[in-house]
């Protein structure tokens, strides 16, 4: 008997099953980590996610143990890590979404320029450096010549690490657009400056955008930098040259006191709700605004 083989279609059609399965598969698996950790935070962390936990600040060792003793709900929330956590964000943001936004644009606009490769490189090398790392750089840049730790140190922690995403969505979304956009803005009469403000930023809003957003949730949760700048506060505070606090430094404080355990899951169910916020939100408005 003649062994008969596959026709060309066929077997394509059938490579292309076996290819489409297998990514499905690996996609399922990488997605379990995911669910699991969802589950385990809800699990543990529905029982403190209360009012309480939004508008009051973190308790003392001595009030969660005297709460697990009398069997009562670890009393407090983490109001000043929230406050903490908005002030920094507010500053970081600040200081790094016009900047980046005016690198990215000069990197698009004069890409083969030496300058501009230079400044490419960094922007890369810095994307990879240890947030740890940076810490300490702002620690020697920032807390010490204030002789003091400061939200205003956090801040500059966490916007040089969104700097590179800053950089490389502006960049990207400026090569998206079609050159005759620009052309057509010179022919007009309008001025470089005018064009670019006018007509380039406007039409690559969703890639910004997104780039910021993207940036926001990357540094929300971070918490070795904010260790060496920030220290920590027990009350809320709304200066920028005072030691302040934020969700991820409260977490770390409930981790290493066995009294504040119940809080960690609660704590970290809140800050994972808002990062995943964040990204829906960024993935809905690029593909609203997709430049086309």
């Amino acid at each position: 008997m003649k062994k008969t083989k596959l026709s060309a279609p066929r077997y394509r059609l059938m490579k292309s099953r076996i290819f489409f399965y297998l990514v499905c598969t690996f996609s399922l698996l990488t997605m379990i980590p995911l669910f699991l950790i969802i589950g385990e935070l809800i699990r543990k962390g529905y029982k403190q996610f209360n009012f309480d936990l939004f508008t009051k600040v973190a308790p003392t060792s001595m009030e969660a143990m005297l709460a697990r003793i009398s069997g009562d709900a670890i009393p407090g929330g983490i109001l000043n890590g929230l406050a903490g956590t908005l002030l920094i964000l507010a500053v970081a943001i600040v200081l790094a979404i016009p900047l980046g936004i005016a690198t990215g644009v000069y990197l698009a606009e004069k890409k083969e320029k030496p300058l501009a490769r230079l400044v490419r490189n960094l922007s890369d090398l810095l994307q990879g450096i240890p947030s740890i790392v940076i810490g300490v750089i702002v620690y020697i840049w920032v807390v010490k010549p204030m002789a003091g730790y400061s939200a205003l140190a956090g801040s500059t922690a966490l916007a040089i690490m969104m700097l590179p995403m800053v950089i490389r969505s502006t960049e990207e979304s400026l090569k998206m657009l079609p050159d005759s956009l620009k052309e057509a803005g010179l022919a007009l009469g309008g001025s470089y400056s005018a064009v670019v403000l006018r007509i380039l930023l406007p039409s690559s809003f969703s890639g910004l955008f997104t780039g910021a957003l993207l940036a926001i949730s990357r540094v929300m949760g971070e918490t070795a930098p904010l260790l060496v700048t920030v220290l920590g506060a027990a009350t809320v505070n709304w200066d920028i040259t005072q030691p302040t606090t934020a969700v991820s430094l409260l977490i770390w404080e409930f981790y290493n006191d066995p009294n504040l355990a119940s809080l960690i899951w609660s704590s970290s169910l809140l800050l994972l709700l808002i990062v995943l916020c964040i990204n829906l939100l960024a993935k809905s408005i690029a593909k609203k605004w997709k430049i086309q």
